[in-house]
């Protein structure tokens, strides 16, 4: 399974070819209707718009425009009349708003790409939703540019004294003077918009998406980084941001390289850590793979080698298991590592070794297996019971000399995940303690079942997996089918084939290439716990068939038993209260 370096625009192997367009078109071909509306100066509704006014354009050319007075139906105050130059004469003849908003959304169309600008958006914007609202006509839904906040980010004070629409026209020689009429003041935004969209484009923003969050606060120095993306391509895959020593600062991985990239020089990336690496940064480089599992599985991999500074899951992790001594008399351990050949009767593995204590400590109560750590003769040598024996927690064969099959065996079907009679008994203890007003010690023993739990959740996930030396599996995808290749839980090999290949025989194939294995000889030799983990969430899935499983009565265990508990919730002295 070798990933490969691709540039921008190329496809990625196999047949999955995503498009360029999952980040939006670029803003030469964004249609963008500017808007702009004078009012009576009363609030938004159906007697507030005396003028609409809007301009369509696309790269730069004029599509069209729209432009009427609107009788609002009601007195227009002198000082707007001053303002703007509109009278009530001017509009007496005019439609009302109910006959002009048609014509308007109508102007709009039904392009769902196309974005609505103007200048103090909320202002024009809000009273057309309010006279579409009044009137009960629903106002088209299409991303909102105000030109006043993309202002703030692009022009300082040194530049412009405010952020008027007539002072950033003259700033940028708008060929149309502001006048407070509609139509006027539409043009001058159009003129606006597109020197806006210039400066935006030399700081990254470049495409649809970009400036939908090109008016929040990004630092200009990490704008200026978007060029880094410009190599990344459209395609699943592994992405790494590297340092000015060459060092692997943060590795991602995402269905879609290059949009995913693109939004860590803009707004929409909000995590200070992330952002401290941005501004390290010096370049990305990229990894494409023919598959998500296969790009995630990468993922694992790499930070499990370069241990970035800026990933949280690069700490090393150390692992605990529960396994069984092989003693004359054999107990319950917590060991480092699982031995391959007892990988049927371990338990874990578990990141903490306090919840490791936990749980065996419960598997001891419940089974009566020994407990005590001394090497045991075979022959019992005169000595007495200990206090466990007193307690009824061990059969003390350090006296009897009896084995202990029965309780081995009890031992050995609890680490298989058959968990029943834990669950009666931790159940049945809970409830007393509780019952008896003792909830920190109830809570203690919902702990040490929530321990055995959920490593015995992942136990019946991961180490059925461990045990087939060969899985071969494919999945149909909406882009074709995926195949993968596993040997002992490590992914070999994933690949796409088309809807009219012939899914078998390339299986078969692709499996032939990887020649028979040896087992390892521990549990997590040659791959980690999170590989794992995305194996057993890829083959569960409804639209996985299995091909060829070397071993398939381990997979055939019973799953579910341990998922089906939940645990109950301990009763506080409050609650009783």
């Amino acid at each position: 399974m070798s990933p490969a370096y691709h540039r921008r625009g190329h496809s990625a192997p196999g047949d999955y070819q995503p498009t360029l367009n999952a980040f939006g078109p670029p803003l030469s071909e964004v249609t963008f209707i500017v808007i702009d509306i004078e009012t009576t100066g009363e609030g938004p509704g159906e007697h507030s718009i005396t003028e609409i006014a809007a301009v369509k354009v696309r790269g730069g050319e004029v599509l069209g425009e729209f432009s009427t007075l609107v009788n609002p139906q009601a007195p227009i105050p002198a000082f707007v009349t001053v303002l703007t130059g509109i009278t009530q004469s001017m509009v007496a003849l005019a439609p009302p708003i109910s006959a002009v908003m048609p014509a308007f959304v109508e102007f709009i169309g039904n392009d769902p790409d196309v974005m609505l600008v103007a200048h103090n958006a909320k202002f024009d914007i809000g009273h057309l939703k309010g006279a579409c609202a009044a009137l009960n006509y629903e106002f088209p839904a299409r991303n909102i540019l105000d030109t006043v906040k993309l202002a703030r980010r692009t022009f300082s004070r040194d530049e412009v004294r405010n952020y008027k629409l007539a002072t950033l026209a003259q700033a940028v020689g708008a060929t149309t003077t502001p006048t407070h009429r509609a139509l006027d003041d539409a043009r001058a935004t159009v003129d606006l918009l597109h020197a806006i969209l210039d400066r935006l484009g030399a700081l990254g923003v470049t495409h649809y998406d970009d400036l939908l969050t090109a008016h929040q606060t990004v630092p200009q120095r990490r704008r200026l980084k978007a060029h880094l993306a410009d190599n990344v391509p459209a395609s699943p895959g592994v992405y790494q941001f590297i340092g000015p020593n060459d060092e692997i600062l943060y590795i991602g991985t995402s269905a879609n390289m290059y949009k995913r990239v693109r939004t860590y020089f803009t707004a929409a990336e909000q995590r200070k850590r992330i952002g401290e690496m941005v501004d390290i940064a010096v370049r990305v480089e990229a990894l494409a793979t023919s598959t998500i599992l296969e790009a995630n599985v990468h993922e694992v991999r790499l930070i499990e080698k370069h241990e970035p500074r800026y990933n949280r899951r690069s700490r090393k992790r150390t692992r605990h298991w529960i396994t069984l001594t092989t003693e004359t008399y054999p107990r319950l351990k917590i060991s480092r590592t699982a031995p391959f050949n007892a990988i049927g009767t371990v338990l874990g593995p578990f990141t903490q070794r306090r919840t490791a204590v936990a749980a065996l400590e419960l598997i001891n109560d419940v089974t009566h297996l020994r407990s005590c750590t001394e090497r045991l003769p075979k022959q019992p040598d005169g000595r007495l019971a200990c206090h466990v024996f007193e307690l009824d927690k061990c059969n003390a064969p350090c006296v009897s000399g009896r084995a202990q099959d029965s309780e081995l065996e009890r031992a050995k079907s609890v680490l298989n995940g058959n968990g029943d009679e834990i669950l009666v008994a931790s159940y049945e203890r809970m409830g007393n303690l509780a019952g008896a007003g003792r909830y920190e010690q109830a809570a203690q023993e919902r702990d040490r079942l929530y321990a055995y739990v959920t490593a015995a959740q992942l136990s019946a996930r991961i180490l059925p997996l461990l045990q087939c030396e060969r899985i071969v599996a494919a999945a149909q995808e909406k882009h074709g089918w995926e195949i993968i290749v596993v040997s002992y839980g490590e992914l070999l090999e994933t690949t796409v084939a088309s809807m009219n290949e012939n899914v078998p025989t390339l299986a078969t194939m692709l499996n032939r290439r990887h020649p028979a294995m040896s087992a390892p000889r521990h549990a997590l030799e040659r791959v980690s716990v999170d590989e794992l983990r995305l194996i057993d969430q890829w083959l569960w899935r409804p639209n996985v068939r299995l091909l060829e499983v070397s071993h398939p009565e381990v997979l055939a265990v019973k799953r579910e038993s341990a998922a089906r508990v939940k645990l109950p919730r301990i009763a506080s002295q409050t609650d009783v209260d």
